[in-house]
């Protein structure tokens, strides 16, 4: 029998994340276009924390929204254009309804694991206008199993045609991915997705433990370029599938040549494992925090690990990006 697994390309939104959102519209059209040539289902694209995100708080973006959707639509004939899209940051008079209209094919409406109900008007109306919507529930680690089966009953409701989990911390083990994917697989009706990142180095592990515990969804960017320590390299993914025996309509040698390029032309260094990257998935701390972390820590001198500790300890998420300086300057304090 054979076995269909979907996966969606996220180098062009979560590895914004790695430039400080700073992917210009020249990148964005080189790898969109290697990508579709490539045979990629859905190609996310956007600033790292999705549509209408671009801030002062989270970052500003090197190109608005506008930019970024209309350069990947010129350049995506197979594979559809997707978009992250968090309620609050995007609305739907102002954003959504434009990324619509300049022709976004599917749209991931994302919330805090504990908050899906935020997600309710935005599936709504994304199902209202006939395109493809999923639920994302972010920072997942932070949920049992049973309340991550709770909020994603509730965006099924809403409308979701699928439900993607995401390691935001890159804090699981493949224990931990089996036990709440399994749970989500016997708990809704909706296909259920994975989106892994690798500060411990379980990035494409935890995504096939994904598979085999019944998801049908998968995220990966090239090189894994992403958030923090990176996410799933869907070059190394796509190889691991088909030897398994999954099939997902990419072309093998074309996704090799995709992740080769995007290593000259969009990512300044490679993901690697860092000290701090380790520190921050053992302590869940949101992988997007990487660079502001970096940047105040350098500032006051203070070391990058006992930040990431006391931001896990407080539990912070995605947004939270103020509380930062705060955890820097009560660290300086308590030094004196």
């Amino acid at each position: 029998m054979l076995k269909h697994i979907l996966v969606t390309d996220s180098t062009l939104r979560d590895g914004n994340h790695a430039v400080a959102h700073q992917l210009s519209a020249k990148q964005i059209a080189l790898y969109a276009e290697a990508a579709d040539k490539a045979g990629v289902p859905i190609v996310e694209v956007g600033h790292g924390n999705g549509l209408g995100a671009s801030s002062m708080q989270v970052g500003l973006a090197l190109e608005d929204d506008v930019t970024m959707l209309e350069t990947a639509r010129k350049h995506l004939t197979k594979s559809k254009l997707g978009i992250h899209v968090i309620p609050g940051f995007a609305t739907i008079k102002r954003d959504l309804i434009r990324a619509l209209d300049i022709g976004v094919d599917v749209v991931r409406v994302a919330s805090h694991c504990t908050e899906a109900d935020i997600t309710q008007r935005h599936l709504g109306f994304v199902r209202e206008r006939g395109k493809e919507a999923y639920g994302v529930l972010m920072m997942s680690h932070m949920a049992s199993a049973s309340v991550l089966v709770e909020e994603a009953q509730k965006m099924e409701l809403y409308g979701a045609e699928g439900i993607i989990i995401m390691d935001s911390a890159g804090a699981y083990l493949p224990s931990d991915v089996e036990e709440k994917i399994t749970a989500l697989v016997n708990g809704l009706k909706v296909p259920v997705g994975f989106h892994a990142h690798n500060n411990l180095g379980m990035a494409i592990a935890n995504s096939m433990t994904a598979i085999a515990s019944g998801a049908k969804l998968l995220d990966a960017t090239a090189r894994g370029f992403g958030a923090g320590a990176g996410n799933a390299q869907i070059e190394v993914l796509a190889a691991v599938l088909e030897r398994t025996g999954y099939i997902t309509g990419i072309d093998f040698y074309g996704i090799l040549d995709a992740s080769d390029l995007a290593e000259k032309e969009v990512m300044p260094i490679v993901p690697t494992i860092k000290s701090e990257s380790i520190v921050s998935g053992l302590s869940g701390v949101f992988s997007g925090f990487a660079k502001h972390v970096t940047r105040i820590s350098k500032e006051y001198h203070v070391d990058q690990r006992d930040v990431y500790r006391e931001l896990g300890k407080r539990k912070v998420v995605g947004g939270q990006e103020d509380i930062i300086i705060e955890v820097v300057m009560d660290l300086v304090k308590n030094r004196k």
